[in-house]
């Protein structure tokens, strides 16, 4: 089931840097995922989001952000 149907967005990093993506959140049968591909369609990272979490599109900005910065930086 879709919550969020595809999104693109331009995500600030450091030092003025910027990437362009596309995500989605979506349930199915195990949980709650956001989807973050590059603006080609090739996916850079699945985030399962905590069961409990009911969150608006502005906070799916902000985990699409810590998932660039943190998570696939590292």
């Amino acid at each position: 089931m879709t919550i969020q149907d595809w999104t693109e967005s331009t995500v600030l990093l450091k030092y003025d840097d910027e990437r362009r993506v596309k995500y989605r959140v979506y349930r199915d049968k195990s949980g709650i995922f956001q989807e973050i591909c590059d603006n080609t369609g090739e996916l850079i990272h699945t985030l399962e989001i905590p069961d409990g979490m009911k969150l608006d599109k502005s906070s799916y900005e902000v985990m699409l952000r810590y998932v660039l910065l943190d998570v696939v930086a590292a």
